[in-house]
């Protein structure tokens, strides 16, 4: 059964914080903070939020993050992709600490969709830039 964009793009932002096998609260944060604002997923209720990942964590359980990935990577379009892809950058991002299981979660991402190649480095540039620490040194 092919998933609805809706419920693709919300697993691709549960994988990418569950991908490490820790669900750290700075990433539960972030992943409400980025579908909140976002069509559909705004005007659903706590109770509607919480049954679509109910629904996504058990397939997850079922299927392992790379199969739920490859699941909602086939139901977004080249530009829903897009987006997922540095949404879920971001999110990676989001702790501040990036383990190599999540290193390994955007290679994988980012072979599968349509995208070439410049445009995913790219834009995973860009999300390394926005979080540098450019004031530490």
């Amino acid at each position: 059964v092919r998933m609805k964009g809706s419920e693709a793009f919300a697993a691709v932002a549960l994988v990418a914080v569950a991908c490490d096998g820790v669900m750290d609260p700075s990433e539960s944060q972030a992943l409400r903070r980025q579908l909140e604002a976002r069509t559909p997923y705004r005007e659903l209720s706590v109770e509607a939020m919480g049954e679509l990942f109910d629904l996504l964590l058990a397939r997850m359980r079922e299927v392992g993050w790379s199969g739920l990935l490859t699941e909602a990577i086939a139901a977004l379009s080249q530009r829903q992709q897009e987006t997922a892809f540095a949404m879920a950058a971001e999110l990676v991002h989001a702790d501040h600490k990036i383990d190599p299981r999540e290193e390994e979660f955007l290679s994988t991402m980012a072979r599968q969709l349509t995208l070439p190649p410049e445009r995913t480095q790219g834009i995973l540039d860009v999300i390394r830039v926005l979080h540098r620490d450019a004031l530490a040194d």
